[in-house]
């Protein structure tokens, strides 16, 4: 069956950086695109990038533009999200989303 599992979340303060993976198996990862979003306390799922099946066509929300970078290796079957810049507002319950399922999620925090 499909999963996806999702890691690199913590707590870090502004400004700061992490990178987020997400690692898939149980479908051909390499031919699906594939989504990240987020969902703050208390507020819906955002939607913040997604990438296509083969790497080369990228679109981000305007929330994280320039900031954040997606980016996979099919080799590995695994997603990346590298967030640079961090705010407060940024904190929230990542997910990757693909093939019809999404990972349990990882936490990030940005805090003072």
């Amino acid at each position: 069956q499909v999963q996806l599992v999702e890691s690199g979340g913590g707590t870090v303060q502004p400004g700061g950086s992490l990178r987020l993976s997400c690692a898939a198996s149980g479908f051909a990862f390499s031919s699906y695109s594939v989504s990240w979003v987020r969902q703050a306390p208390g507020k819906g799922l955002e939607w913040v990038s997604d990438i296509n099946s083969g790497g080369g066509r990228v679109s981000y929300a305007d929330s994280v533009k320039g900031r954040f970078t997606i980016s996979r290796d099919n080799a590995k079957n695994t997603l990346y999200l590298q967030m640079n810049s961090l705010k407060p507002e940024d904190t929230a319950v990542y997910y990757c989303v693909s093939a019809g399922s999404r990972g349990q999620g990882t936490q990030v925090t940005v805090s003072s």
